[in-house]
């Protein structure tokens, strides 16, 4: 089953948000429709990127790693190297 490792951003607090799931376009509805506690106070959040990963380990590595180095720092990284 393939995962999905995403990054949302909020104009609102100028926030980044990382995460991982199997239904990218369900779980970003979830986010915009309030119901996840962390994200919640900083509607609407906007898909910035995806990352698709071919297992959940995977992703959950992935997303460590982002979480590691900083959303906006990896980003940031990733523009000049062409991940």
């Amino acid at each position: 089953m393939e995962y999905y490792v995403y990054i949302l951003f909020s104009a609102l607090a100028e926030k980044y948000y990382v995460g991982q799931t199997n239904h990218l376009d369900s779980r970003l509805a979830r986010h915009n429709a309030g119901y996840v506690k962390s994200t919640k106070k900083y509607l609407p959040w906007q898909l910035v990127t995806s990352y698709k990963c071919s297992s959940r380990s995977e992703a959950m590595q992935l997303e460590s790693k982002i979480k590691k180095r900083g959303i906006a720092r990896f980003l940031h990284d990733t523009n000049h190297c062409g991940m």
